[in-house]
């Protein structure tokens, strides 16, 4: 069965939040909750989706709705019902229906299952799954119960009427009765146009023979109207063709003239470019003489300071070669006393060498013996001194001990001394390869002094090189200024011809898209058709004539593109362009005929195939034929338009279009002229951008080329300025090397010392040792006084030759100084000095400039003297040819001019002529016009008029003319149109006769209509009654099982007895009902007899009883009704609250068996046959009930409970157990 399953409310009166309620159960569901906490709200959610309680709300309605409470305000709401479909009550074919109903300020939706849908929509679909709108009872509001308990016995009536659906009988009933109405009336009228229709036709009756003889008259009348008219038609069309033929004359003639304006025109235009070509290139010549002129003004100043150079280091070359053989013969001189020098320096050192080592040799052995003869004579003196070996020995041991510090101090002085040595002997070994350097760098100043200057003549070559090339470039740039200056003012005169073709729209529309497409960067905008296309010269006009504005329409990739560009144009306020997206475009394709004398003129159009779409949109439909007739005749039979080589075009609806065109504003033309100047400026721009880039980087290298000489320049000048620092470095290190010499010998004298400390002081102690060893006396030892006499002569033979060695070492040492003094001090500085000298003059003659340098530097500038020279003359020459063609030209384009002039004249006098033939023709032609529109006037002619009077001459007829003309005069009151009227009465007279007897058929049928719809309408209010009663009797049976009630129909009858008998009871209605002969029209109102404590006492009015009474006899009607019009499920708000204790178990029993009854459910069609055939009818079985209560007896038979909620200014709706749900009801009560 259908039932309710979930509801999902948001925005709605106190549910502001969305509030998704829990499924609910298919049988009894109860809802509690405070007053004011959304209960009634909860209702009024489902009621405005499923009812029609909330239909055709003002805007206050709408807002009341809507949830109102602090925060961010509620612009719409909905309210979404689930209902479970498994038995496919819905006809959707599937398991769930989803409701909504969505209302805003401004919008009030329905939706099925997601999809929009009407209101009307959801009604027939809620109808179809039982919810009736003719009973409204299965969702019951507060108050509702209670209004039935005061409702009146006519009330209740009218209520038992709509619950048997008598509105739709009521409708038609009325529909039907104001039919007949109209029905009526138009009989009338239609019986009062009949009675006129008759006097009429009897009046002319009378008037058909005066006509007959009227019409008798007329006939020949217009027979000699008619051959009048006739050869005045037939003159006038012969003055006609005259005219043609000397129009076309004129036009021919016109045509040739035009042709040959043409041809001069374009002819001029030619000699006009020719003239400007050659005077722009008068221009460039001129340039270039201007720039050649300073070139060789520049070279001639170059070339007299060379000159000028020349001449200086001419002169100054003999002193210079005098100065070089006075140095050469002094270097000479000095070269040999120091080789003298070197001579005898290498013979003294090595005597010097070997009297230094021998006098070493005889100062150690001298040495020595001093030093065994000392310790001799101190072991003489010491054994004097201890008196025994012990005490000596003690001695011994303490200088032994002593000695051993002025040992180690000795070795690490040695060690010192030895590291010493070799730092010198390296340092000296570095200076040496550091003067040894210096000489190599002074010796070889002279070769790098020359690859220097190479390196400076190079640079300069090359500096030149790209001056020269800047120039030429500077050359190009200003030409090329020149031509982009004339091609901008060719291309602004080509937009202007360009703009007069088009409106100021679409002019500046086609500028701004240019530029959009430039600043977005659109790939997708691609151009004009005009700018898209190429067309041949001779269908240039037939083109121009079918595609109109629309060469000017712009194609584009998509409509994308095309909405972007639109945006910005109207953003910006730039014009107004018509686009073509080409996905968008779906041309159709043409009946194009396959013949000689027509063709397709997309075939004569060139574009690239991108475009096919566009260009088939415009020119796909359209043919080019050789004249107007032949295109009008293809499209009449193919259904295309047919335009010719000179415009004149037929389109498929029948329309000619034709006349002159002005040939000298052609469209494409102007596009094209456009589109090359464009091109050319863009060319020239790009050219002349490139040009000045390469400027820019020839700057650039000009740059690095003048830093790169200057460097080398200043790199030889650092060079010419190092060499006094390199002479003073150079002695500063000979010095450095002579000191450190020095330094060296002097450590090497003092190492020996050191080694024969060292000697000393091992020897002793070595005495000192074997001294302990030995036995202690008070003397010497023979033996060492032996050795003591012997020491004393050898250390006087020692010292004796010492002193010899010494001073012959002295000797050699003085002179070996002397010469390294003189080598050192003068000779060597003298020589550097010399070679600096040579040097400087090699580099002061470098500074200036050799000589051969100059004179080939003085060449160079000659030869690009002439060069420039050879320029200008052929400068002259081109200037001079270059002014005697543009006077031929002038002459040329004058001749011309002046013959334009002639055919312009004879074009206009044959223009007047051609007007005045014009004028005439048009007034012929009206003359012709209204012959013939008297022609037309005359009407159908009889049979004869043709040939009647064809051989009669004009005289004659008219004489006859005029008589018939004065015997109509008498005639002139009769009735033309008698014979018409009395035809048109007459039609009109059957067909209202025909008319007014269909509406007698239609009144019968209406009167059985509403005989058959009060027939149904009383047996639909007995049957419902019948129902209704019986349900009744059951339900109040069920609740008060003590007592008993029926419902009784009032009647229009006087006597209260005579009602009371024939009122119905429910046990009776098909006795009643079968003995009744009055019509339900009788019934004057339903009332409502019980009783609570007996089935037989008497029974009570409902007026007699409690309110808790008259509560439940509500109920049971309610419940009696549902019963007889079952919905699937049902809503009821608080409908026990007047109940009694026990009444409230009874109707909450009642409830909990109708939604636990496992009976299928039976439709009201069902029910009501089962009804008609005298059986009984089962209610809804299975049905959902959904109950809001304050009272306990219902929370014990839910199925589920709920409970509402009213927490931060919004409702919400939550599952409670039942438990809860009696302790709220149980806390309320108290």
């Amino acid at each position: 069965m259908v039932y309710i399953k979930q509801i999902i409310i948001q925005g709605f009166k106190s549910y502001k939040d969305q509030t998704v309620i829990e499924p609910f159960s298919p049988k009894h569901n109860v809802i509690v909750g405070r007053n004011g906490s959304g209960k009634s709200n909860f209702f009024a959610a489902i009621r405005f989706v499923l009812s029609d309680a909330y239909t055709q709300m003002g805007r206050e309605e709408r807002g009341a709705l809507l949830h109102e409470g602090a925060g961010a305000a509620v612009m719409s709401a909905f309210v979404e019902i689930i209902f479970d479909n498994s038995d496919d009550r819905f006809p959707t074919g599937k398991p769930e229906l989803i409701l909504r109903r969505t209302i805003g300020m401004k919008k009030d939706e329905y939706s099925l299952d997601r999809k929009n849908a009407t209101k009307s929509d959801v009604m027939n679909l809620l109808e179809s799954a039982g919810f009736s709108r003719s009973n409204p009872y299965y969702i019951v509001p507060q108050g509702r119960v209670t209004a039935l308990t005061n409702m009146k016995d006519n009330e209740r009536l009218i209520l038992l009427k709509e619950v048997a659906g008598t509105q739709v009988y009521e409708a038609r009933r009325t529909e039907s009765l104001k039919i007949m109405t109209e029905t009526n009336n138009k009989r009338e009228k239609i019986d009062e146009l009949l009675s006129y229709i008759k006097e009429r036709l009897t009046e002319l009756e009378e008037e058909k023979e005066e006509l007959k003889d009227y019409q008798e008259k007329d006939k020949e009348r217009r027979c000699l109207q008619y051959t009048i008219d006739y050869r005045e038609q037939v003159a006038i069309q012969e003055e006609l063709e005259n005219l043609e033929e000397q129009r076309q004359t004129v036009a021919e003639d016109t045509g040739d003239g035009e042709e040959r304006f043409r041809q001069g025109d374009k002819e001029l235009g030619e000699i006009q470019a020719e003239i400007n070509d050659l005077k722009q290139q008068i221009d460039f010549l001129k340039v270039d003489k201007k720039q050649l002129e300073t070139e060789r003004k520049d070279h001639a100043k170059s070339k007299a300071k060379t000159e000028l150079e020349v001449k200086n280091l001419t002169e100054g070359q003999s002193a210079a070669q005098q100065a070089r053989s006075r140095y050469q013969s002094d270097l000479k001189a000095l070269e040999t006393s120091i080789q003298q020098h070197e001579s005898e320096l290498e013979e003294i050192t090595p005597a010097y060498n070997s009297k230094l080592e021998e006098e070493a040799t005889v100062k150690g052995e001298l040495d020595n013996a001093e030093g065994i003869r000392q310790r001799l004579y101190a072991k003489q003196g010491r054994n004097a001194r201890f008196r025994h070996k012990r005490e000596r020995d003690d001695w011994l041991r303490a200088e032994i001990n002593n000695g051993y510090p002025q040992l180690a101090k000795v070795k690490a002085v040695r060690v010192q001394t030895a590291e010493d040595i070799a730092e010198l002997e390296q340092e000296i070994a570095d200076t040496e390869k550091a003067i040894a350097g210096l000489r190599e760098q002074i010796e070889g100043r002279g070769a790098s002094n020359d690859t220097m200057q190479g390196q400076i003549q190079e640079a300069k070559a090359e500096r030149d090189r790209l001056m020269d090339e800047r120039k030429e470039l500077w050359r190009e740039d200003a030409k090329l200024d020149s031509v982009l200056s004339n091609a901008l003012n060719e291309l602004r005169q080509a937009e202007q011809e360009l703009s007069h073709t088009m409106d100021q729209n679409t002019s500046r529309g086609l500028m701004a898209v240019r530029r959009i497409k430039r600043q977005h960067n659109l790939e997708g905008v691609y151009g004009t058709l005009a700018e898209l296309c190429d067309v041949p010269e001779r269908y240039r006009r037939a083109v121009e004539v079918t595609a109109g504005q629309s060469l000017f329409h712009y194609v584009v990739d998509n409509d994308e593109t095309a909405s972007k560009v639109i945006e910005i144009l109207q953003k910006e306020r730039a014009g107004r362009i018509t686009f073509i997206p080409l996905n968008r475009v779906r041309p159709k394709q043409g009946n194009m005929p396959d013949a000689n004398d027509a063709v397709a003129m997309i075939k004569r159009i060139t574009y690239d195939p991108m475009y096919e779409k566009a260009f088939q949109q415009v020119f796909g439909q359209t043919i080019i034929c050789p004249n107007l007739q032949v295109a009008g005749q293809y499209a009449r039979s193919h259904g295309v338009n047919g335009v010719t080589m000179e415009g004149d075009r037929s389109d498929k609806k029948g329309a000619f279009t034709g006349g002159s065109i002005d040939t000298k504003h052609s469209r494409l033309e102007a596009v094209r002229s456009v589109s090359k100047w464009r091109d050319d400026c863009d060319t020239h721009k790009a050219r002349s951008a490139e040009i000045k880039r390469t400027l820019e980087r020839k700057d650039q290298d000009i740059t690095r080329a003048v830093g790169n000489v200057q460097k080398v320049e200043q790199k030889r000048v650092q060079q010419e300025n190092s060499y006094g620092p390199l002479l003073q470095e150079l002695r500063s290190k000979g010095n450095e090397l002579q000191n450190k010499k020095d330094t060296l010998d002097a450590k090497h004298r003092a190492s020996a010392k050191i080694e024969a400390n060292m000697k000393t002081l091992t020897d002793q102690q070595n005495a000192h040792e074997a001294e302990i060893a030995s036995e202690f006396k008070k003397a010497l030892t023979r033996d060492e006084e032996t050795q003591l006499e012997n020491l004393n002569s050898t250390v006087q033979d020692l010292r004796q030759q010492y002193s010899d060695l010494s001073s012959a070492r002295s000797d050699l040492e003085s002179r070996k100084r002397i010469i390294e003094i003189e080598l050192h001090e003068n000779l060597r500085p003298r020589l550097d000095q010399l070679e600096a000298q040579e040097l400087d003059d090699r580099t002061t003659s470098g500074s200036r400039g050799t000589l051969q340098e100059s004179q080939r530097e003085l060449k160079s500038i000659t030869k690009r003297i002439s060069t420039v020279d050879a320029k200008l003359q052929e400068l002259d020459t081109s200037l001079d040819q270059a002014t005697s063609s543009i006077q031929d030209l002038e002459h040329r384009y004058t001749e011309i001019k002046t013959g334009l002039t002639e055919i312009a004249t004879a074009m206009e006098k044959s223009q007047k002529k051609t007007e005045k033939s014009i004028r005439k023709r048009r007034i012929l032609a009206q003359q012709k016009e209204e012959v013939a529109h008297r022609i037309r006037d005359l009407g159908i002619l009889p049979s004869g008029a043709f040939d009647k009077y064809k051989t009669t001459k004009s005289d004659a007829v008219v004489k006859k003319l005029h008589k018939v003309n004065e015997a109509l005069k008498k005639y002139g009151h009769v009735n033309k149109k008698a014979f018409e009227q009395y035809n048109n009465f007459t039609t009109q007279r059957d067909t209202l006769t025909k008319r007014r007897g269909e509406l007698e058929s239609s009144q019968e049928s209406i009167e059985e209509l509403i005989a058959v719809l009060d027939q149904r309408k009383d047996e639909a209010i007995e049957r419902t009654f019948k129902q209704v009663s019986r349900e009744f009797a059951k339900v109040f049976e069920k609740l008060v099982p003590a007592g008993r009630g029926r419902l009784v129909i009032q009647r229009k009858i006087d006597a209260r007895e005579e009602a009371d008998d024939d009122g119905a009871s429910s046990e009776d209605d098909d006795a009643a009902a079968a003995a009744r002969k009055e019509s339900v029209e009788n019934y004057t109102g339903v009332g409502i007899s019980v009783s609570f404590n007996s089935k037989h006492d008497d029974q009570q009015r409902i007026q007699q009883l409690s309110g808790g009474q008259k509560s439940l006899c509500a109920l049971a009607l309610v419940f009696a009704i549902q019963q007889c019009d079952p919905a699937p499920f049902y809503l009821f708000d608080e409908i026990d609250a007047n109940l009694d204790a026990q009444y409230r178990t009874a109707v909450a029993n009642h409830l909990r068996d109708i939604s636990s009854s496992s009976s299928s459910s039976s439709s009201q069609t069902q029910t009501q046959q089962q009804n008609e055939d005298g059986g009984e009818g089962e209610g809804a079985g299975g049905a959902q009930f959904i109950c809001t209560t304050f009272r306990p007896e219902m929370l014990h038979v839910a199925q589920k409970c709920y409970g509402v909620r009213y927490q931060k200014k919004s409702s919400n709706v939550v599952v409670v157990s039942r438990e809860e749900a009696l302790e709220f009801v149980e806390g309320e009560k108290q």
